[in-house]
């Protein structure tokens, strides 16, 4: 399976609680729900898209344990089904059980054993949020393709996909659009390290 690592941004780059205030108020972040006042009809439809093209999901504990809270009761919701169903595996050092089925707990060496889910055959392996999960996949060379997802929103501060310090990657850019609220979406595929260079040189 394709890794695929689906993340939504401000524009200064975090990606802490887009979906509501009380999404993840961790570290005293108190600015959450930024991502949904951008949501249209264009985006939604993309996004089931992308989910119906999934044979996994791999989860932070976080995340999944507000997915696991959510989904099951969206019964309503025409992705529930997909979403509900799908394996699903969450790297964690703390949890012991997890009730949402199918749900497999990784723990110990989780780029090693993800390295093994991915040896699977199948479509996509999807990460949606978990941006701590995402680094450590992206720092692993683990990671296929990176769709993100940019609201036009500055929100001053909160946790970032890319920290200082993290792991350099270099990426090509496969396509990118514009929905009519504003969301920016790019699509990157993992081109091995960042290349460098310097302006002018050689004509």
């Amino acid at each position: 399976m394709r890794l695929v690592v689906q993340e939504f941004l401000t524009l200064d780059g975090v990606s802490q609680g887009p979906g509501s205030p009380d999404e993840d108020p961790s570290d005293g972040f108190d600015r959450g729900g930024w991502f949904v006042p951008h949501l249209d009809e264009e985006f939604e439809e993309l996004a089931a898209t992308w989910l119906r093209a999934a044979d996994a999901l791999l989860f932070g504990r976080r995340t999944y344990e507000n997915f696991a809270r959510d989904w099951p009761h969206m019964t309503g919701h025409p992705l529930a089904p997909v979403m509900n169903g799908l394996p699903k595996y969450v790297a964690s050092h703390s949890l012991t059980t997890a009730g949402w089925n199918p749900t497999t707990i990784l723990n110990g060496d989780v780029p090693s054993q993800v390295a093994e889910v991915k040896r699977q055959s199948g479509r996509e392996l999807q990460v949606h949020g978990s941006s701590r999960l995402a680094q450590s996949l992206l720092a692993a060379g683990l990671v296929d393709e990176l769709r993100l997802v940019i609201a036009p929103v500055v929100v001053g501060r909160g946790r970032r996909l890319f920290p200082d310090g993290g792991a350099p990657a270099g990426l090509r850019l496969v396509s990118h659009r514009t929905t009519p609220r504003g969301l920016s979406v790019h699509i990157f595929e993992s081109a091995g390290s960042p290349e460098q260079g310097v302006y002018g040189a050689g004509g």
